[in-house]
């Protein structure tokens, strides 16, 4: 009888056990398929589109902006204005009450601002990180010339919006965040900036558009977003909700580029 009860208790603790390694088994097959590829590790066959060239996108851009020409972050009106052989987009700051901060040359043009800079999704490659025997040195420029993921990353339409030249050099790769006050640095333009903390506070009407962006370069590159950025983006995200124009851009932008950022 002893031997019988102690041999039950085998059989069960047989039985847990197996049960414990089958959930453990199953949770890490599940952690492996929800956990998406970091950017270091993203091939060039993982990525959803064949943007190439980052000169080729900014074109592209000027298509998709056609007949809503606004900028991102100031809501100014811009214009492309014939010099010499070229077209240049130069900034109405009557349009919006924009006054230039202090560097007057990229005040009055349009720029293509990555919403996720580049220094987020570049920094981790290698040819970011150690450089190539090709390039003189490391950095963005060294994996513009060597690394196809990073080109079509930095080429990617769906994290690409017109922005202010000034806005853009003075947002470089600062993290977003919410600013105490209303202390403005460019006129009437709701862009706030936060030099010695490196962050930006964006105006209200386009926070739902950089959450969502966000989410599109972590889904498809595997962008790392922090826990407190992932907060502040859920918050943005419901507070300013997809409209009528991020709708027809998102259609835009997948006519050119064959995909659709799915959080729009």
């Amino acid at each position: 009888m002893k031997v019988l009860f102690i041999s039950v208790l085998t059989g069960i603790s047989l039985l847990i056990a197996c049960a414990t390694d089958d959930s453990q088994e199953s949770k890490q097959k599940n952690n492996n398929i929800l956990k998406p590829a970091t950017v270091a590790e993203i091939s060039r066959s993982q990525v959803p589109h064949k943007l190439k060239s980052f000169n080729k996108s900014k074109k592209l851009m000027k298509k998709v902006y056609t007949g809503r020409q606004i900028a991102f972050y100031s809501g100014c009106q811009y214009d492309y204005i014939k010099i010499g052989n070229r077209k240049k987009a130069r900034v109405n700051s009557k349009s919006c009450g924009y006054q230039i901060r202090k560097d007057f040359k990229r005040g009055i043009n349009i720029e293509w601002e990555h919403v996720v800079p580049a220094w987020a999704f570049g920094h981790t490659r290698k040819c970011w990180r150690v450089g190539n025997k090709k390039c003189k040195r490391k950095g963005r420029k060294c994996c513009g010339k060597v690394d196809p993921v990073f080109r079509a990353m930095e080429s990617d339409l769906h994290n690409l919006q017109p922005a202010i030249g000034e806005l853009n050099g003075d947002r470089k790769h600062f993290r977003f965040s919410m600013i105490p006050g209303e202390k403005r640095k460019y006129g009437q333009i709701d862009f706030e900036i936060d030099f010695k903390e490196k962050v930006v506070e964006p105006r209200p009407e386009i926070r739902g558009d950089i959450a969502r962006t966000y989410f599109y370069m972590e889904k498809t590159y595997g962008v790392r977003i922090s826990n407190r950025q992932r907060k502040l983006f859920q918050a943005w995200n419901k507070q300013d909700p997809v409209d009528k124009w991020e709708k027809m851009r998102n259609e835009k932008i997948f006519r050119l580029q064959g995909n659709r950022n799915p959080f729009i």
